[in-house]
């Protein structure tokens, strides 16, 4: 089986540096809209690093979402942990630019190196962590593998792990489930996860609950998102981080609505390199667009006339959702999974989401008895259910609720600090 196993490995090596080109041009051809893509580019192989960091906790925050998931974690940690010093990584620019803000003096940021064995072994060689963290789904064969040959335990922290992505990863189980096993610990987000967790190969398996309910929104943002709702005198629909193919469906059907029940809709793309893209579809479908990034504190007259917003802007969510009196969620119109809708409660959105959230099944799940959010079975559905509910005189009733659930569901940073006292001490 370790032939097996050792094959596996080496075949998909090979396929990585062969399409180490590739993968350079997609870096190259995203920096095109967003530049920080094309930043050191050389420490993706890890190549050039020329920082001292070494002997402190390594988190890998690979996007925006994890990122912001990792903050509360890492928050948590130097509570406990006053003198830690952090080296954080990323796979995606949007992930970079967030996590600039959670260094502190004597920490340091890079790019998660490519998986293949030279570079990984070039950053385990050149960064000595004391202790790594991978958030959510991020399992690297040969990362996780020269991890487990330098002695350095991995934990898979706020860990999910969705029936589908079980049934993919079967598929591959020769080259994933080493990987899975080499794992010290994953910290899973509910107790499905956890089965399927350990299903895949993973030892030690804790249920510690779910960092996101831990994210406290920006204070500034909700006041300023406030604001903003204060000058609109029509009801906002937030469309929350929408992803390809969503955006025309929710068009046609804001479109097949009564216009007495319409008033402003505000769109935010999950990808910056689709606002282009979304603002075109928006300008074919004969509506007035206004991108968010064309005004500072508050919306101009030509905002205030228009029919759509889009939302441009990086890290702004919780003003959106403060600015909404309902939001569509992103993700969960087309078979993506849904995005997260954790935060739209506690900024006291109420939430409709559509047929599709397998990513936080049990979040969702929760949100509904709780009558945070309510569920559609379509875009054509989740439109007429938002405007309808825009205009819901218990509409404030369900905002109080959506806080009141994310609130009680905190927790998970304290009880993920506390398992890493074997690694940095009592």
């Amino acid at each position: 089986m370790s032939v097996v196993r050792g094959l596996s490995r080496g075949a998909y090596s090979i396929l990585l540096i062969l399409l180490s080109p590739l993968y350079l041009l997609k870096l190259v051809w995203r920096g095109r809209v967003e530049p920080l893509y094309r930043h050191a580019l050389p420490e993706r192989f890890a190549i050039g690093l020329r920082t001292d960091w070494s002997n402190g906790l390594w988190v890998h925050a690979v996007s925006l979402g994890e990122t912001r998931a990792a903050e509360a974690l890492i928050t948590a940690l130097r509570a406990r942990h006053p003198g830690l010093r952090l080296l954080l990584t990323h796979g995606t620019a949007t992930g970079r630019e967030a996590g600039r803000a959670l260094l502190r003096e004597g920490d340091v940021q890079a790019w998660c190196p490519y998986d293949t064995p030279g570079a990984v072994a070039r950053f385990l060689v050149h960064f000595r962590p004391s202790v790594g963290v991978l958030m959510e789904t991020e399992v690297w064969p040969n990362l996780l593998h020269a991890a487990a040959r330098r002695g350095v335990p991995m934990v898979l922290a706020n860990a999910r792990l969705s029936a589908r992505s079980q049934q993919r990863g079967e598929s591959l189980s020769w080259l994933l489930r080493p990987a899975a096993e080499s794992l010290s610990l994953a910290l899973a987000q509910t107790e499905a996860d956890a089965k399927r967790l350990r299903a895949s190969g993973v030892r030690e398996v804790v249920v510690a609950g779910n960092l996101k309910f831990d994210m406290t929104p920006d204070d500034t943002l909700l006041l300023q998102g406030r604001a903003w709702r204060e000058q609109v005198a029509r009801p906002v629909m937030l469309a929350a981080v929408t992803r390809e193919g969503e955006e025309a469906l929710l068009l046609q059907a804001w479109l097949k609505a009564p216009a007495a029940q319409r008033g402003l809709l505000v769109i935010v793309p999950r990808h910056p390199q689709r606002f282009d893209e979304v603002e075109n579809l928006v300008t074919v479908a004969g509506l007035r667009c206004v991108r968010r990034s064309r005004w500072t504190e508050f919306p101009t007259d030509e905002a205030l006339g228009a029919e759509v917003w889009l939302g441009d802007t990086m890290g702004e969510m919780p003003l959106y959702y403060a600015a909404a009196d309902v939001a569509l969620l992103g993700g969960s119109f087309a078979p993506l999974g849904g995005q997260n809708l954790i935060e739209a409660a506690a900024c006291g959105c109420p939430v409709v989401m559509g047929p599709h959230t397998f990513n936080f099944r049990e979040a969702a799940e929760l949100s509904l008895a709780a009558g945070a959010s309510m569920r559609a079975d379509s875009m054509d559905d989740g439109v007429a259910r938002a405007c309808a509910l825009m205009h819901a005189a218990d509409r404030p009733a369900m905002s109080q609720r959506a806080q009141a659930f994310a609130a009680a569901h905190r927790g998970a940073a304290q009880r993920m600090a506390a398992a890493f006292t074997p690694w940095l001490g009592a």
